[in-house]
Order: C-alpha cells, then structure tokens, then sequence
C-alpha cells in the first residue's frame, strides 16, 4: 500500500497581486500552494516526482507559460496544467491545449471557476499516480516469480488448463497447481481477468509458448 502523495497547487505569475489573492483564495478552500514568479524559477524545483497541478500565466517576461509547458513535456513531468490568459492572449492558451494543457481560463474568471478546475486537475494528477504506483506494483510482482512460475502465468492468461500446461513444460499437473497457486499469490491476482489485465499492462501479450 503507497501513502497518497502530498500535493500542491504551483501558481507561476509574473504580477504580484494576482500571486497573492490566488494563493489566498486557494488556501482559503484548504488547497496547499507555492507561488512562483517565474517559469524558470518554477522549473528549477519541479520534477517527475513533483505531484499536484500548476496554475500558470500563459504571457510572462523571460519564459513564457508555452515554453514552460514544453520544457516540462521535454522533461517528462506531466503535471495537469491550467494556463491563465488575456483577452489577447487566447490563441496561445489553446495552443497550449493542444500541446496538453487541461484547460485555460480567460481573465477575468470567477473565484469558483478556477476552484472547480483547480480539483478537477488535483483528481486527474492523483488518478494518475494511482495508475502509475499500481503499474510499478505489478512490474515488482511480476519479477518476484520464478521462470517456472512466468511460464505458468502465460498458460493461464490465454486460457489453457493445467494439465496444458503441464503438457507443454513436461511436469505433471499437480506440480503445475502449485506453481499456479504460488504466482496467483505472488502477483495479488483474486481472479483470471485482473490476471489477464496484468499480463497486458506488462506488455506479455503473445502466442502460447512462444519464446
């Protein structure tokens, strides 16, 4: 079981005043927030294992909010991301979306329009860690069996009985029954198709005793 992570709402802004009435507003609803007045500043801490969302100017002095977006993509941190724009500036926040920003938010924009998405973000950043800390799980699961017991998950999940299986690796049945109970406990798999969706996820899709 992983500890949920600690996220944070990173507010990129070059104005000052708009820095401190969205950390005051955000912190009002309980969401924990950083304030930062550049891209680059920003950048500098952000990193893979940085979970939250980031609420960020699309037009800024030095780095602009699209050359943050690209560097973070570059980087592989795929933090959900709301631009902040202008009137004049909407072309560029959905350039951003199209580059994979979750949305915009055309100044001015209501207190509880930027508190709906700020959550709808943080719920797909958690999701996303959800999906990535049980994918890591599976991977650990799956290299704790034996060669015996990968051979057996293959069988299994393209839905060949035991005696198959037995037949293929030349062992008898019952010793095919214990390497099947070892690698169902081993891999925390209570039924065949949360197997079968772990042998897919792990990319194992392939023909019965191919090599």
């Amino acid at each position: 079981m992983h500890n949920e992570p600690d996220q944070h709402v990173f507010v990129v802004d070059d104005d000052a005043d708009v820095r401190d009435s969205l950390k005051w507003l955000l912190e009002s609803v309980g969401f924990k927030t950083v304030i930062y007045d550049s891209a680059q500043d920003f950048l500098e801490t952000c990193s893979a294992d940085t979970q939250g969302c980031i609420l960020m100017d699309v037009r800024m002095p030095g780095m602009s909010g699209l050359s943050a977006q690209k560097k973070l993509c570059a980087r592989n941190i795929s933090l959900p991301l709301i631009m902040i724009s202008g009137h004049a500036d909407v072309d560029m926040a959905v350039t951003a979306m199209t580059q994979g920003a979750l949305t915009f938010l055309q100044k001015p924009f209501s207190d509880q329009a930027l508190i709906d998405h700020v959550q709808q973000a943080l719920l797909l950043n958690l999701n996303n860690w959800r999906q990535a800390a049980q994918m890591q799980d599976i991977r650990v699961h799956y290299q704790s069996l034996t060669k015996r017991e990968r051979q057996v998950f293959e069988g299994v999940v393209v839905g060949h009985a035991n005696q198959e299986i037995a037949d293929w690796l030349a062992i008898n049945r019952k010793t095919v029954e214990g390497h099947r109970a070892n690698m169902m406990a081993k891999m925390q798999a209570n039924s065949l198709s949360e197997l079968i969706r772990m042998y897919v996820a792990l990319g194992l899709v392939k023909s019965f005793g191919q090599n």
